[in-house]
């Protein structure tokens, strides 16, 4: 590698060394949470979907760690461009360009890292032999996809997802801000359909439908799913990850048989599987368990999957919003289980946190059968129904708008 590139690149990315380093950001809930591991020595690794702000969380970090680093001392790279380098040769240039050594304490931020083949061994190493280093690490959707990458730097990091804004965040960014659901319901309606074609990437939540169409199609999905996944794993034919994709996306909440979908798509049993799991190691879709107090039969029941991103086909149905709907409460609510019994009685969410609280997704109609057979059999007093717009209270149930539940942290009791 000629180190001029590389003494080019760095230079280029840490404005910060030369002088004052201005940045646009606004807050992200995540970003706090983040702070709170800075000071221990582990990894903190930023991972998630496609363009959902995660360079710019990176940045954040450089400006506040200012404080605690000499200046000269916190290194950004991106590996974007750099894919055949290994870590140690950046770490060898930046001491070389700055004349530096180990010996001091160092903050390195190492963005798009997956492209680098081998990355995890390699940073392992460095991570064991340099106690002043500090390592934050980000990647897009296919970070971990790569069977036991993970497992390689077990105890030597701490995860972090980015995902896209959650409707708060949207319209704090936004700069709105309603206090008084009743009042202003027309316009957070009005705000929830934009929020929900721009699917909360924040580069887009300002743009036309068109824009956002074929920003969400070629810079996100067909990106994942073309060209991302290919590079970090062996895919015989990218266009059967697309038709699963979209065997999905077009019917949220499906529970999926791996024989039947792989006869479907005419691949095996374990290529459908392995499918699966690199569109949910992506970020594209969403996997929700059955829920059971038994750990066994929750990993053995069927799952349901859901796509993480909606498409302004299915937004402007009104047919299936019900499914849209759905499928914007269950990413909003970060969902891991649903529950269905043998006589096919189903609760939509099961939140499993300090407590257990069952949740039912309504457009219009009503019903509290599955909810009350599932307060019964697991010893319950309260369960929620999520509405679009209709607030009442049924025995046990409290039937809540969407938005007053999500606006206020999902405060069961002010709800």
């Amino acid at each position: 590698m000629d180190n001029k590139k590389l003494f080019d690149a760095l230079e280029r990315s840490n404005p910060w060394w030369k002088g004052n380093f201005e940045l646009e950001y606004k807050p992200r809930v995540i970003y706090e949470e983040i702070g709170r591991f800075m000071k221990n020595r582990q990894i903190i690794s930023l991972t998630g979907l496609r363009r959902t702000g995660k360079t710019t969380i990176l940045l954040k970090i450089v400006k506040d760690s200012i404080a605690t680093y000499t200046k000269e001392n916190i290194i950004y790279f991106s590996f974007d461009d750099f894919r055949d380098i290994k870590l140690k040769e950046v770490i060898d240039v930046y001491f070389e360009l700055m004349k530096k050594n180990n010996s001091e304490s160092l903050l390195f931020l190492f963005d798009e890292i997956q492209k680098v083949p081998g990355w995890e061994e390699q940073l392992k190493r460095i991570y064991d032999e340099n106690k002043k280093f500090k390592f934050v690490i980000s990647g897009s959707e296919s970070l971990f996809i790569r069977k036991g990458a993970r497992e390689s730097l077990a105890g030597r990091m701490f995860e972090f997802q980015i995902k896209t804004l959650s409707f708060k965040e949207f319209l704090d960014f936004k700069e709105k801000s309603f206090d008084n659901f009743q009042l202003y319901r027309k316009e957070i309606l009005s705000e929830f359909k934009s929020f929900l074609y721009c699917n909360g990437f924040p580069e887009i939540i300002n743009e036309n439908e068109e824009i956002i169409k074929k920003y969400i199609k070629e810079n996100v999905v067909e990106r994942i799913i073309y060209r991302d996944i290919p590079q970090i794993v062996q895919i015989e034919n990218p266009e059967i990850l697309s038709q699963m994709f979209n065997i999905i996306a077009k019917e949220p909440g499906q529970m999926i048989q791996m024989d039947k979908i792989a006869r479907e798509l005419n691949i095996s049993r374990q290529t459908a599987s392995n499918y699966l799991d690199y569109l949910e190691k992506s970020f594209l879709i969403k996997k929700l368990y059955n829920f059971s107090r038994n750990a066994r039969k929750t990993q053995t029941r069927l799952k349901k999957y859901y796509p993480v991103i909606l498409f302004s086909e299915e937004i402007e149905n009104r047919e299936i919003f019900g499914s849209v709907f759905e499928t914007f409460i269950v990413n909003e609510l970060d969902a891991e289980f649903f529950w269905r019994d043998t006589y096919k009685n189903e609760v939509d969410v099961i939140l499993k946190e300090k407590e257990i609280i069952p949740i039912e997704i309504k457009v219009s109609s009503i019903d509290t059968k599955s909810l009350n057979l599932f307060m019964n059999k697991f010893k319950l007093n309260k369960g929620i129904i999520l509405t679009y717009d209709k607030e009442e209270v049924i025995g046990k149930v409290k039937i809540i708008p969407f938005y007053k539940y999500l606006l206020r942290g999902g405060d069961f009791k002010n709800g």
